[in-house]
């Protein structure tokens, strides 16, 4: 792995010109330009267009982008784990959903940190693509998240289900579909199993004004704003500005613990720690 020329390669794409990346890693210029140029003949592709204003990404240099920030944060994992406390007797790099994190993930953390204080631990926030493919190089050992993609060398444990309820804090009853037509309404984006049944619910919707990648920001919008949204039940907080809409339609996820198994043989702590994390999620709203 050519650590120092993909350290130089993203520090390029983050200041724009080979001279200020020399400048950021205290290196002459002459030495970017020889990293970049060996990256570039290992891969067989210009990474750049060189101009006198900066550099910018060539089609190659954007999609390798991506696979170098991964080897980036593998090898500042690697150096982390080797670089550990002497009493340390495991290490588990965890991913989390990002609507998971409230209640589930932090939970998770809190449980094992707190019972198991030798467990080293990091949490790596993402969407469910990311999760799927942290697993599979190995960037994290296990990962909460919705509709997995489970392999021969993982397994799923499911932890809940978790209900997707309409809430709101405007005030017209019990017609769900009056909320869902005001220009307030708010989307948020709960995943592809929701967003398929959303579709196949509400087939005449037009695409509401407001959307949000994240449960969270879109009910942090309705506390300052007002309207309506589909969120996580557990996530609904028991204040008198939102109220949830019992008669509209309830949707389901099933939210799951994956684990690598090859990692997880060290973990004597994970069939006690599940089982508090399930617990946990029977109650809500989440703490």
């Amino acid at each position: 792995m050519q650590l120092a020329a993909i350290e130089t390669f993203l520090t390029i794409i983050e200041v724009g010109s080979l001279s200020r990346a020399a400048e950021r890693l205290n290196v002459t210029q002459s030495t970017v330009n020889a990293r970049l140029t060996g990256l570039e003949n290992t891969l067989g592709q210009k990474l750049f267009t060189r101009r006198k204003s900066g550099a910018e990404l060539t089609y190659a240099g954007f999609s390798f982008q991506r696979h170098a920030q991964l080897m980036s944060d593998v090898w500042s994992l690697a150096q982390r784990e080797s670089s550990l406390p002497p009493d340390t007797t495991s290490v588990c790099n965890i991913g989390c959903h990002f609507d998971m994190w409230t209640g589930l993930g932090k939970k998770l953390m809190d449980s094992i940190t707190t019972t198991h204080p030798d467990v080293a631990l990091s949490a790596w926030p993402g969407e469910q693509r990311d999760l799927d493919h942290w697993l599979d190089i190995g960037l994290v050992d296990a990962a909460i998240c919705f509709s997995p993609t489970v392999h021969d060398t993982t397994t799923a444990y499911p932890i809940m289900d978790d209900e997707l309820v309409l809430v709101s804090s405007l005030s017209y009853g019990e017609d769900y579909v009056a909320h869902m037509q005001d220009v307030t309404f708010v989307y948020a984006d709960n995943g592809e199993e929701f967003r398929r049944l959303y579709a196949a619910t509400f087939p005449d919707r037009s695409n509401p004004a407001i959307t949000f990648g994240c449960a969270e920001w879109a009910l942090e919008h309705i506390r300052t704003i007002g309207g309506a949204a589909y969120m996580p039940r557990r996530l609904v907080p028991d204040e008198a500005f939102l109220s949830m809409i019992e008669t509209a339609p309830v949707f389901h996820r099933a939210a799951t613990l994956v684990v690598n198994d090859r990692v997880a043989t060290e973990w004597s702590w994970l069939p006690s720690i599940l089982e508090t994390v399930q617990s946990a999620a029977r109650y809500s709203p989440a703490d």
